[in-house]
């Protein structure tokens, strides 16, 4: 990937303008250290003469005691140059970071479903790393460094006409070679980080599946993926590796060559008096300090070839946009409940299969509508749409009689809160995973709505009260402590429109009975979806809707359904089975219908 240099100019300018300052002082640290290595040599060549004169000790002890404070000056400028450049190189990847992983945590589900936790951590953290040295460095090397060049250009020119002239074609040349190998790895790196990316991606995954893979037996199989996508990336490095340090072995033969230059023309001019023994020893060791910036420039130029890789990785993820965007900024009338309405919706994650197809009701503000349906009807899809993760292919979806579309995501999103099954809980305090970090959610609140929620035994027995800090994924809590959590979460929001995506699946019954008046209380005074795999769920919806394909194939007052001897709920309420969707609890089981004959689940599976 070619990468041009207005977009490193570009990258470079976003995230070193914020440092101004440290990038001035950096700046003026490298002076200083040009000046103190330009003075150096002097200092030694002058030493070599007044010694060869005859000098006294106390003279020959002046310049020792000088060149030994320009060396602990040099090392304390590098130092100070070292503190000031990690921090700027430090302070724009974190900044890099944090706007990457913004943009990456904006992006559609669909883009996330195409790309595993473990590829977008390396390409957040890994390719990012790799441009440390560019941020704090580069720029300020490869112009302090030629700087450091012309001026020893202009001080060997001043010594001699020959030598200066000899040396500054020999630097052309160095300059000329490094210059046309610079692109040659960087196709190389970006395939290299591509391959990082795919095994940490691996890694990522296997882990996450630890427990299925040991009780499937599959350790050797994932043991061997996981060597062979190792292996790939070995090669991959190593190839891009070797052509990256071409450019370096480069540079070590014209260092060879500069030194048999500076010797072979000191030693002529020496045997022809025009320079002292001193001045021969200032044009070997000036053509030295020539060889630093040649190998500084060579190594950064060797490090922005892997840099221009994960640019190129990095502008690519940028340059993906979020298909869902912020609308203008609608607000929703007046408190309270809010309407939800779908008109003639249909949606498909690929364009020609649709989950949901030609969905139109409404649900007045403070109503409860039940969702039930089969695996794949659609259920979990239409609170995916409410929630704009995606936009419908088709007709639209309003709340309080506005399209969602005209909200910021944002504003729609702070109105709408979701209970599932699925518990994600953080390593982080117990505060922190009921309020999401927001700091302005008091404690007494979030006490009380624990206890509301009858965690108060829990509650008093956490060592450091909301602030002991709880595993990732919920290491140490039981299910129904895990999902009360998430409750209280809910409640601490205060949304105006509540889905529940059977929310009390992972509760015991005990557990279940304690939730219920909290169920109760947090739909009361609001809007709610209860997404239902057991019909017991539904028993407090004033709505029934049932899906099948994608299709509301009944819709209707549940008290009204449920007395109507003709309607699939009804149907479903004879059976007297509570059912999983996803069939796991229900393999085996059979039903009694309504005509006394045996029925098979799959048939009345809610």
């Amino acid at each position: 990937m070619k990468i041009s240099a207005r977009q490193y100019w570009r990258l470079l300018a976003t995230y070193l303008r914020p440092q101004r300052r440290r990038t001035v002082i950096l700046g003026l640290l490298l002076l200083l250290s040009i000046a103190l290595q330009l003075a150096a040599p002097r200092v030694i060549g002058r030493f070599i003469d007044r010694a060869i004169a005859g000098d006294t000790l106390d003279q020959l002890f002046m310049l020792a005691g000088f060149f030994l404070a320009l060396a602990v000056l040099t090392q304390i400028v590098n130092l100070a140059e070292v503190w000031v450049a990690e921090n700027v190189g430090w302070t724009a990847t974190n900044n890099l970071r944090s706007d990457l992983a913004l943009h990456v945590l904006r992006l559609d589900p669909a883009f996330h479903n195409a790309h595993t936790p473990g590829a977008l951590i390396e390409r957040v953290d890994g390719d990012v790393g790799k441009l440390g040295n560019f941020f704090s460095r580069f720029v300020v090397q490869v112009v302090g460094n030629g700087l450091l060049a012309i001026g020893v250009f202009i001080l060997l020119f001043r010594i001699d006409w020959r030598v200066g002239g000899a040396l500054v074609l020999f630097a052309i040349l160095s300059f000329a070679v490094i210059n046309s190998l610079r692109d040659v790895a960087v196709p190389h790196w970006a395939v290299e980080r591509e391959s990082s990316s795919q095994l940490f991606g691996f890694i990522e995954e296997r882990l996450g599946g630890t427990e299925d893979i040991r009780a499937a037996g599959a350790t050797a199989y994932v043991m061997r993926s996981n060597h062979e996508r190792a292996r790939d990336f070995m090669r991959k490095r190593l190839r891009a590796a070797i052509l990256g340090t071409a450019t370096g072995s480069s540079s070590f033969l014209m260092f060879a060559l500069g030194t048999a230059i500076s010797l072979g023309l000191g030693a002529w001019l020496y045997r022809n008096g025009a320079i002292s023994i001193g001045t021969v020893y200032l044009i070997y060791q000036y053509a030295n300090v020539l060889s630093r910036p040649i190998e500084q420039i060579s190594r950064q130029m060797q490090d922005l070839q892997q840099a221009g890789a994960s640019v190129g990785r990095i502008q690519e993820i940028l340059a993906t946009q979020s298909t869902i965007e912020d609308g203008p900024g609608a607000i929703p009338p007046g408190d309270g409940a809010l309407a939800v309405e779908f008109d003639r919706v249909t949606f498909g994650y690929t364009a020609d299969e649709p989950v949901v197809s030609d969905i139109s009701f409404r649900l007045e503000p403070g109503a409860v509508l039940g969702l039930v349906g089969p695996t794949g009807s659609g259920k979990t899809t239409i609170t995916r749409l409410l929630l704009r993760l995606h936009d419908p292919t088709a007709g639209s979806v309003r709340i309080g009689d506005i399209d969602i579309r005209d909200f910021r995501l944002a504003d729609l999103r702070d109105r709408i809160g979701v209970v599932t099954q699925d518990i994600q809980l953080f390593q982080a305090s117990v505060r922190d995973n009921l309020t999401f970090f927001d700091p302005d959610v008091d404690d007494a609140r979030i006490v009380a709505t624990l206890r509301d929620l009858g965690l108060s035994r829990w509650l008093d027995s956490l060592p450091e009260g909301l602030d002991t800090p709880l595993a990732s994924g919920g290491g140490g809590l039981s299910a129904g402590e895990g999902q009360l959590l998430a409750f209280a979460r809910v409640f601490l929001h205060d949304p105006r429109i509540v889905i529940l995506d059977e929310a009390s699946s992972r509760l015991d019954p005990a557990t279940e009975r304690r939730l219920e008046r909290a169920v109760d209380r947090l739909l009361t005074g609001r809007t709610g979806i209860v997404i239902a795999h057991r019909l017991a769920t539904v028993k407090r919806a004033d709505q029934i809707m049932v899906l099948e394909d994608g299709r509301i194939v009944e819709h209707g007052r549940r008290a009204e359904l449920a007395a109507d001897p003709a309607s699939r709920f009804a149907g479903m309420l004879r059976t007297g089975q509570d059912l999983v969707a996803d069939g796991a609890a229900d393999t085996a089981t059979n039903s009694v219908g309504p005509t006394g004959s045996s029925r098979k689940i799959d048939e009345v599976r809610v």
